[in-house]
């Protein structure tokens, strides 16, 4: 990691020829990833549920930087349907994936279930991401230098996989969920990169957290929730508090392209409580380090998915 100078989105090398794919790409932590990857010259798929808003994405992208090349696919990462969909459709257009940044994700949200009938965060931020890993696996696996970037979050000390009830239908915790879920995002990297590791396959599993930065995603549970209240309070607290979805990006950015990364690295802010800052290796929980635990959210998720990994 960089200990003289600090890493930032300039040390981006460039990209041309590299295909990138962001889920969520269009608003935060996505779209900051988005951009400056199109900056680089890289081809990027902004795969997200709302097309309307992508499409006003890849607009400013391609303002911003002239020439870019920015295309737009649907991906509903809550309903497996559409993740096979898009999974289909990028192979019949894409013979090579060089990264794939795992960001789409719902935090703190009011219960909900995704069309498949799973909590809607578990579902979204870890069963979505899981299976369009598993259905993109042999693009992944067939591209020199190809990595998976799982966006996680220092909320995932908090989480605890239960699985005696992974769906919450007893006793529903909206930020022990998230935390769940973002446990399960760190377990699905180490997985990950030890399956691919033994199959003796070549390709990058590493995980980053964006610290605390201001994005639309601390508003989306209030808002769901109808208080008003509670998303002023983030409002005021994004504008004081947190840093920029640009600055957030950056562990993304870093943990997609820098040559440093190792498999099952975690990437995050090197401030204060890893909220703010540049891009460092940074610690996890003993949770998110229990191989067992690994090893059998992964068997449970290729079941309640049926996406299995050709590994």
């Amino acid at each position: 990691m960089p200990d003289k100078k600090a890493w930032t989105a300039d040390d981006i090398p460039d990209l041309s020829g590299k295909t990138i794919v962001v889920t969520g790409g269009n608003s935060g932590i996505g779209y900051e990833a988005a951009l400056e990857f199109a900056r680089k010259q890289a081809d990027v798929i902004l795969a997200c549920r709302d097309l309307g808003k992508a499409r006003t994405a890849a607009a400013q992208i391609t303002a911003s930087a002239p020439g870019a090349k920015v295309e737009v696919m649907e991906l509903d990462l809550s309903n497996l349907a559409s993740v096979r969909g898009f999974s289909d459709a990028f192979h019949l257009e894409h013979q090579a994936l060089h990264v794939l940044c795992n960001n789409a994700g719902v935090m703190a949200i009011p219960y909900r279930q995704t069309a498949d009938g799973f909590e809607m965060q578990f579902g979204t931020n870890h069963l979505g991401h899981f299976a369009l890993t598993g259905l993109l696996l042999d693009r992944l696996i067939a591209t020199e230098g190809a990595r998976v970037v799982n966006v996680a979050s220092g909320a995932h000390r908090m989480g605890k996989i239960r699985f005696d009830d992974l769906q919450w239908k007893n006793g529903y915790r909206k930020w022990m969920a998230y935390g769940q879920s973002k446990l399960a995002n760190l377990l699905f990297t180490l997985e990950l990169q030890r399956k691919v590791d033994a199959a003796g396959k070549k390709l990058l599993c590493v995980a980053c957290h964006p610290g605390y930065a201001a994005t639309n995603l601390q508003a989306a549970g209030p808002r769901m929730s109808g208080s008003s209240m509670l998303e002023s309070v983030f409002s005021v607290a994004n504008s004081v508090f947190a840093q920029s979805a640009a600055m957030g990006a950056l562990p993304t950015e870093y943990a997609a392209v820098a040559p440093d990364v190792h498999g099952n690295d975690y990437i995050g802010p090197d401030g204060m409580a890893e909220m703010w800052g540049h891009p460092a290796r940074v610690g996890r929980s003993a949770a998110a380090q229990d191989g067992a635990a690994a090893s059998r959210l992964w068997e449970i998720s290729e079941q309640l998915t049926n996406v299995h990994y050709a590994l």
